[in-house]
């Protein structure tokens, strides 16, 4: 463990722990997509296996996003019990870890974001070609089974730990995990009525989709700390990723999320969509979400790099890797493009 990070701040995880994410979120991921590659090229995925596998990734996606990420770890808004609830089930169905583990990990992140102290950088191995593909490695996957200390819960999360129904959706979360793959498998039988479409949902929409959220999800930690544009001023190197954003329905806008982390919204350029904080405000429209922490134009334009190459704070130490670029358009305001 690095020197600067505080022993309080994270714990110490046993070798049969470090196996169990080595299979769960290291290889297995990885096979299921290989797997899914290799039953594509032969022949093909039906429409009821893609509608399934679609509607899963969708929950699961949006579960990380508005739930785990904008809610639970950033308190960029609030809602009711049922909501809360819903949205914790929905991020449990990802199979990313228990809610107040990932924003554990999620808020040491940012307090060390690509520095010494950060969970998941993909400068960790250095400014070489092959230090970054290292730390792109390390970041997308690496880090689980790597890593011989975690986040402590009770030092980033005291604020979830005290709420009991997190506490139970925690002691759950083994349950849910099961819950994900057998949603879709129960969805394609009964479609299908027979034993044949359990299997191929429970294949598509269970272990292709987890392996699909997964990498996507984990892609803004690698390759939205990587390559992209820079919009806005940090003390890191978040970048704004197109593909990454829509893959994950607007969190590879991540600059912009390390510029105000509570934000509800990401992508607060022109054209940055961000389909996330389009269903936040459809809460808050409901009257299912309130005190909503819209981006301040103020702010966004305090923040915003001239026209050109990109720049960071902090000099070298938090430089970039070349090729990115400076803005790519002007604010979108509190109530422009989501």
């Amino acid at each position: 463990m690095p020197a600067s990070v505080p022993a309080a701040e994270t714990v110490a995880i046993s070798t049969a722990r470090r196996g169990a994410y080595l299979a769960v979120l290291v290889v297995l991921p990885v096979a299921a997509l290989a797997a899914g590659v290799a039953a594509v090229w032969g022949r093909g995925i039906g429409p009821r296996d893609a509608v399934i596998a679609l509607v899963m990734y969708v929950i699961s996606v949006y579960g990380i996003s508005v739930g785990y990420h904008r809610l639970f770890t950033h308190r960029s808004f609030k809602c009711g019990r049922p909501l809360r609830i819903a949205l914790a089930l929905a991020g449990g169905l990802a199979a990313e870890g228990p809610v107040t583990l990932w924003a554990a990990e999620h808020r040491r992140h940012h307090k060390y974001a690509d520095r010494p102290g950060d969970p998941h950088s993909p400068w960790a191995h250095g400014e070489s070609g092959w230090g970054l593909v290292r730390g792109l490695l390390h970041a997308q996957v690496g880090w689980f089974y790597t890593a011989r200390r975690r986040s402590d819960r009770r030092h980033w999360v005291p604020d979830l730990l005290a709420d009991p129904d997190v506490r139970r959706l925690d002691a759950a979360y083994p349950g849910v995990v099961v819950l994900s793959f057998a949603l879709p498998a129960a969805a394609g039988g009964l479609w299908s009525w027979s034993w044949a479409g359990m299997w191929t949902a429970l294949f598509w929409g269970g272990l292709v989709r987890y392996a699909l959220v997964h990498h996507a999800t984990w892609s803004v930690n690698s390759l939205a700390h990587a390559f992209g544009g820079r919009d806005f001023r940090t003390r890191d190197r978040s970048t704004n990723l197109p593909l990454v954003a829509y893959l994950t329905l607007g969190e590879g806008w991540h600059n912009w999320h390390h510029a105000d982390p509570t934000s509800a919204r990401h992508g607060v350029l022109k054209g940055h969509v961000d389909p996330s904080a389009r269903l936040i405000r459809l809460f808050e429209q409901a009257g299912w979400a309130y005190d909503v922490r819209w981006p301040d134009p103020d702010r966004i334009a305090a923040r915003t790099l001239p026209a050109g190459p990109a720049e960071w704070s902090g000099g070298a130490a938090h430089g970039g890797p070349s090729g990115t670029t400076g803005r790519s358009g002007p604010p979108s305001g509190v109530d422009g493009e989501v």
